[in-house]
């Protein structure tokens, strides 16, 4: 009697597919609230504006793994993509703010995720989950981040058949360009009734974002919540992008470029894929940024904010995405934890940086991830055999 295959259905097949597209959001969204509503209310202020420049950096560190790290380029210019994401998104949450509410300035309009950790509930005068200005703030974060990835296929376009050298010299001066940009902007305007911003057409406001004095009084809807709901969903769409096709392709790039071109890896396509991808996540942190703390200033955005996260990439590991989310946690808390030791925390900083280089100068994790390091795989295995025989 000959034995024909079995299909089964399960969570490997076919009827499993939408649950392995959706876990990764639905853990996102898990360790957003977690955050927001666990973490956030059993710390004070400061230790808040940590936690949350920490999840925008791990944005960005993981981003920028994309390029430098997946594709073996070296931009130096993330710190522009996140500068024309924050600007973006300032001038829409504010002057649409200014069009849609009674009170233009400083104006929150924003639901429970949105509140801060020090909100107290209000029987009389609840908050909903979402308001119309938490439905701003998303489409205004959104646009900077489409707009920062519009420029990032403008300058990846021409420029990422360069490699090396050459590739980091336009990266920074692309940064630099939009630095110059956002400084020359008109004056900000300020309006003290709502009727007269929506008497004011809203294109004659697209070039008043403050120039060299900032672009100051956004209202501040980003909390813990979106913060880490954006760096949790950069982190599962960089890991799905390393172990997909395109992934690979985009390693093979970096491992040998002629090698990969030659088994018919299109080389600059995928190598604007990655940046564009990469200045689109880097545009809605830039966002997040601007709506965390309340004000843009394009002079906080040159090159030096740049090599703030090629330090963390260089640190976790070129190409790993967990060590760029503990290099990016660390390298954020610990300049405050050493903040007791004011005159000497910056040498102390800087030893450690050169300490590790110099014992791991292939940064903390190499190429690898956490669970593929040897001994997390033997924990892991052994765990495994000790579930099994239970």
């Amino acid at each position: 009697m000959s034995s024909q295959p079995v299909s089964v259905k399960g969570s490997g097949g076919a009827g499993g597919a939408p649950l392995r597209m959706l876990w990764p959001f639905a853990l996102a969204l898990a360790v957003a609230a977690f955050m927001h509503f666990v973490v956030g209310p059993n710390f004070n202020g400061t230790v808040v504006q940590v936690l949350l420049f920490a999840g925008i950096n791990i944005t960005l560190a993981v981003s920028l793994t994309m390029v430098n790290g997946f594709t073996g380029q070296f931009s130096i210019g993330h710190a522009g993509f996140m500068a024309v994401g924050g600007y973006v998104a300032g001038g829409l949450v504010y002057y649409l703010s200014a069009r849609f509410f009674d009170s233009p300035q400083i104006a929150f309009h924003g639901g429970i995720l949105s509140a801060g950790a020090d909100y107290r509930p209000d029987p009389d005068h609840p908050l909903p989950l979402l308001s119309r200005g938490d439905l701003i703030m998303i489409g205004s974060c959104l646009a900077g981040g489409l707009v920062a990835a519009g420029a990032g296929y403008v300058v990846g376009l021409p420029t990422l058949r360069l490699r090396g050298d050459y590739l980091a010299i336009v990266t920074l001066g692309f940064g630099e360009i939009v630095r110059v940009i956002f400084q020359g902007t008109g004056p900000q305007v300020l309006f003290t009734k709502a009727q007269e911003m929506r008497d004011t057409p809203l294109h004659q406001l697209a070039w008043k974002l403050g120039g060299a004095q900032g672009f100051n009084f956004i209202p501040i809807y980003a909390t813990l919540f979106w913060v880490f709901l954006l760096a949790s969903i950069t982190v599962a769409a960089a890991l799905r992008l390393k172990y997909s096709s395109p992934g690979r392709a985009m390693i093979s790039i970096r491992e040998d470029e002629v090698a990969a071109q030659a088994m018919g890896v299109n080389v600059t396509r995928y190598k604007v894929r990655a940046f564009v991808l990469a200045s689109f996540f880097a545009g809605l942190a830039g966002a997040l940024a601007a709506l965390s703390i309340g004000q843009m200033n394009a002079s906080a955005y040159g090159f030096i904010k740049s090599f703030d996260f090629i330090i963390m990439i260089v640190l976790g590991g070129m190409g790993s995405i967990s060590g760029a989310v503990l290099a990016a946690t660390v390298l954020t808390i610990l300049p405050e934890a050493l903040r007791q030791f004011d005159s000497y925390r910056m040498i102390a900083y800087a030893l450690l940086l050169i300490i590790i280089m110099i014992l791991r100068p292939q940064g903390l994790f190499g190429i690898r991830e956490v669970w593929e390091l040897g001994p997390v795989r033997r924990l892991l295995a052994r765990a495994g055999r000790g579930g099994s025989a239970a």
